[in-house]
């Protein structure tokens, strides 16, 4: 059964560590995220490579017993990943895997920590958080923040009152714990960051299609200004389902198929055929070419039984060796409109262009839980259910 880790409140403890890259090339920006999570009420530990300027974060094996240390300390209260990377794959051997099962603590992080969160949630059956790194608050000149010099001086303003009632303290790790409540009028370019904050105390705020999104790479942007109109695109009209959700980046994903943290055949038998399946994808740099026959070589292995829907973010590098376009990509694998080979109804419905994964806003995605999708006309809501 799927375990549910206790939720955040006021005064807790978030151990943060580097399973990939240290962040010592953007400290102030860093900081400035940390201070994000204090003005929350968090407290912060940090292990010792999280601050290297290193594109490991330090060496593979301090890397795993950093992240064990925070697992066997009862103080910790969750986990989070500094920053995304390349090496994280490296530490994997040294990550103690039965530990993190019998200490049941959320684990969060985006990118290159999906080689974590992945094999956490499939194969020890403990509920992953993937949208946010720990350095991923900083968002100095969006609309929706206020930033001053300090540790503690930087919120996200929100045009409404926090609602009170978060879950704390609980101990049955059951997601009866999560509570929906849709908010309105936030359109500003933090929105999608306080939903996350809203998801570590245990609410359950519903996710939909963004108006417009940042049509750059984050970093590449002098500001933070949403400024293209967003539409998902799907290989079918509508889709009205639900499914145990699961995925990550799937630059990531497709370097474990195979290997012994490849928990897809685990969690597919435990759960596909009574639950169903919706997996997301976040496509990096993956070319149009090298994501179609990633997602044959996941279909060859099978991981899309009982899959109900794959959900596709938007591709931050676009690139193609061979002219193939990524609507191409997604439905030859998948079949549905302009499939020529294979015409008719899909075989999967698939959205692609979501909002998900590095291109920002960005959804908060909660492997293993329940997911509630709609989609009709490009637009597309999100909701956890409780299970």
């Amino acid at each position: 059964m799927m375990k549910y880790p206790e939720f955040l409140k006021k005064g807790d403890l978030i151990g943060i560590c580097a399973p990939s890259a240290g962040i010592g090339r953007k400290l102030e920006s860093f900081d400035r995220s940390l201070g994000i999570l204090r003005a929350e009420g968090y407290r912060i530990k940090e292990t010792a490579s999280v601050r290297l300027d290193s594109d490991r974060g330090g060496s593979a094996q301090v890397r795993g017993n950093e992240l064990n240390t925070l697992f066997a300390d009862p103080e910790v209260k969750m986990v989070m990943a500094a920053s995304g990377g390349d090496f994280l794959d490296e530490m994997l051997p040294y990550a103690d895997f039965e530990q993190m099962k019998r200490n049941p603590k959320w684990l969060m992080g985006a990118s290159d920590p999906t080689g974590l969160l992945f094999p956490y949630t499939t194969i020890c059956d403990v509920a992953t958080l993937y949208g946010c790194n720990a350095g991923s608050y900083d968002l100095p000149d969006s609309a929706g923040m206020q930033c001053t010099p300090g540790s503690d001086g930087c919120q996200l303003q929100d045009d409404q009152p926090a609602p009170g009632n978060s879950r704390t303290g609980q101990d049955d790790r059951q997601p009866q714990a999560i509570r929906t409540e849709h908010q309105t009028g936030l359109a500003d370019e933090s929105r999608y960051l306080r939903d996350n904050l809203r998801f570590l105390k245990g609410e359950n705020p519903v996710q939909e299609t963004s108006e417009k999104h940042l049509g750059c790479a984050p970093f590449l942007a002098e500001r933070i200004q949403f400024d293209t109109p967003t539409v998902w695109k799907s290989n079918t009209g509508a889709i009205h389902t639900t499914g145990r959700c699961i995925g990550g980046c799937i630059d990531v994903l497709k370097d474990l198929i195979g290997t012994p943290y490849d928990g897809a055949s685990l969690f597919v038998d435990r759960y596909g055929e009574k639950d169903g399946i919706i997996w997301y994808f976040d496509n990096f740099a993956l070319s149009a070419e090298m994501l179609y026959r990633t997602f044959l070589q996941m279909k060859y292995a099978g991981w899309f039984r009982f899959t109900k829907a794959v959900l596709l973010g938007r591709t931050l590098f676009e690139k193609s060796e061979s002219g193939m376009t990524y609507d191409e990509a997604v439905e030859w694998a998948f079949g549905g409109v302009g499939q020529k080979e294979m015409p008719g109804s899909p075989q999967i419905p698939v959205i692609w262009e979501a909002d998900i994964g590095h291109t920002i806003p960005h959804m908060t995605m909660i492997n293993g839980a329940i997911l509630r999708l709609d989609y009709e006309g490009g637009r597309g809501t999100m909701v956890y259910q409780e299970n």
